[in-house]
């Protein structure tokens, strides 16, 4: 059993398909009127089907109140940091501390590269990102100037402007060992998708994590851990859901059932619902799911 003890939240993964705005505004607005936590929205910028997703969460930050956005996950090669970063400490401070920024390497390299940005090998992409982190957290601190002379990003004398309103959350999508070892090093948290990293791998992943940050000199329980949980509402489960599964298929006892567990055994506080935008979906996660998976946890933990 791993349970960090983070505060549980819970997500909508929005896809930020094109050609109806009001719809698609207007789902941003009833995730944020049923209560959800957060907003993930994909970053792949290749896709002519797709909004720009950092235009996109602009809006919907200015048309919501409550709810948190964030990019699920950057796609740091067509984004540099310098850029990155004051983009999202613009969106922070213009929302009132509601941006959190998740951050991946690149994928879908022969898109990146028809775009103008680079194509890198694996320990590339590993070596950039870690530069690129370097600069955003440079950029947030409230130094005066920022330089970092890396291999794949370089800044000389930038002045960092504006701050963001929070500490923002930096998330990390990855999944290689080396990957998740810079997680474990450098990151506020690690964001999977259940599709590409089950139960059982993440549990080997969380190992691989946690054992960085304590050779870091950091407490795994620094690093929060978000679940992008695809799957759907059914009258029956087909099976008792399994480390093994890659989506979550049932009643709302077996998401209530499997969430508890992704909870208590493997250290999950954030989960971000991936369904299509069914409005009784949604009511049903928010009025039925989430509340039994606070009580559960909570009364696993022992607290109010």
């Amino acid at each position: 059993m791993v349970d960090y003890g983070h505060d549980l939240e819970f997500g909508y993964f929005l896809v930020p398909d094109h050609g109806d705005p009001a719809g698609t505004l207007r789902l941003a607005s009833e995730i944020d009127d049923l209560g959800f936590d957060l907003i993930g929205i994909q970053d792949h910028p290749y896709q002519s089907g797709h909004y720009d997703t950092f235009a996109l969460m602009a809006v919907i930050l200015g048309r919501t109140q409550r709810v948190r956005v964030f990019p699920d996950v950057a796609n740091l090669p067509l984004r540099p940091p310098a850029m990155l970063a004051k983009t999202a400490a613009s969106l922070d401070e213009l929302s009132g501390g509601r941006f959190e920024l998740g951050l991946g390497a690149g994928a879908f390299w022969p898109a990146i590269g028809a775009w103008g940005g680079p194509v890198r090998a694996p320990g590339e992409a590993v070596a950039s990102l870690r530069e690129g982190i370097a600069i955003i957290c440079a950029f947030w601190s409230g130094q005066r100037s920022v330089s970092l002379a890396g291999e794949h990003y370089q800044v000389r004398g930038i002045r960092p402007g504006p701050r963001p309103a929070h500490d923002i959350g930096l998330w990390l999508g990855v999944i290689g060992p080396r990957m998740l070892k810079l997680a474990g090093t450098l990151a506020d948290g690690w964001v999977p998708s259940i599709s590409y990293v089950p139960p059982a791998k993440a549990r080997e992943s969380n190992a691989i994590i946690d054992a960085a940050a304590r050779e870091a000199g950091r407490d795994p329980a620094e690093i929060v851990r978000v679940y992008n949980v695809s799957g759907s509402f059914a009258d029956t489960a087909p099976a008792p859901f399994a480390m093994s599964d890659q989506e979550i298929v049932g009643p709302v006892e077996h998401w209530v059932e499997a969430l508890t567990t992704l909870a208590l055994d493997l250290g999950f506080s954030k989960f971000v619902l991936w369904t299509p935008p069914d409005p009784g979906a949604m009511l049903l996660f928010a009025n039925e799911v989430i509340p039994a998976v606070h009580e559960r946890v909570a009364a696993a933990r022992g607290t109010s």
